[in-house]
């Protein structure tokens, strides 16, 4: 076990069950909240990165007839996993369902379904930034009553722990989260947040 803990960096900060529910009820709750819901949504369905999130076009999610793709190529991400072979997002069917909504919601927006026009846009009609991700994200942890705030990129994590919770297999981690290395993805064996406080739920005292 020492040789194990020695190897392995500290946890991620990760959403528990309750947090991420709240997140997203109250984002889908509200009518102004739309698209940040689906911008969560997409961080905890895909571990997408934050600045791969902004970079995402219509024409990644859509095909022209607009059917949502179940998978497809990223244009934009981790500088330094540019070798990797494998750069594609695979879009679950909830996820899916979300989208095919968002697109209509758009359409009747009156926002640009072109194939290059962004799929999140600012308040401006323009692409939406990473800072903004920032700045709504821990507004919406503020409405939905959090006890701690975390970092946007807390969603990825969130995301990548849940294949692993499912799978029990570092290798699935790896893949969705396009890791160079498997050395990467082993932070995400360690017990998570929500397997913590699951634990200390049991406590007798």
């Amino acid at each position: 076990m020492s040789a194990y803990v020695s190897t392995v960096r500290r946890p991620p900060r990760t959403l528990v069950d309750s947090e991420r529910d709240r997140l997203l009820r109250v984002t889908g709750e509200h009518r102004a909240g739309f698209r940040d819901h689906m911008i969560f949504s997409v961080a905890l369905g895909t571990a997408l990165r934050e600045h791969e999130i902004c970079a995402l076009n219509v024409g990644d999610v859509m095909h022209a007839d607009e059917r949502i793709k179940r998978r497809f190529p990223l244009r934009v991400f981790k500088r330094s996993n540019r070798d990797l072979v494998d750069q594609h997002c695979i879009v679950p069917d909830t996820l899916a369902y979300k989208l095919t909504k968002f697109i209509a919601w758009k359409k009747a927006q009156g926002e640009s379904l072109a194939p290059d026009a962004p799929l999140f846009v600012s308040r401006l009609g323009k692409r939406i930034a990473t800072r903004t991700l920032r700045l709504l994200f821990r507004t919406w942890q503020a409405r939905a009553g959090f006890d701690r705030i975390h970092t946007f990129h807390a969603l990825r994590h969130t995301a990548l722990v849940a294949v692993y919770r499912r799978k029990r297999d570092v290798r699935y981690v790896q893949a969705v989260g396009r890791h160079k290395s498997v050395q990467s993805s082993m932070v995400y064996i360690a017990p998570a947040d929500q397997e913590i406080e699951d634990a200390m739920r049991e406590q007798i005292c």
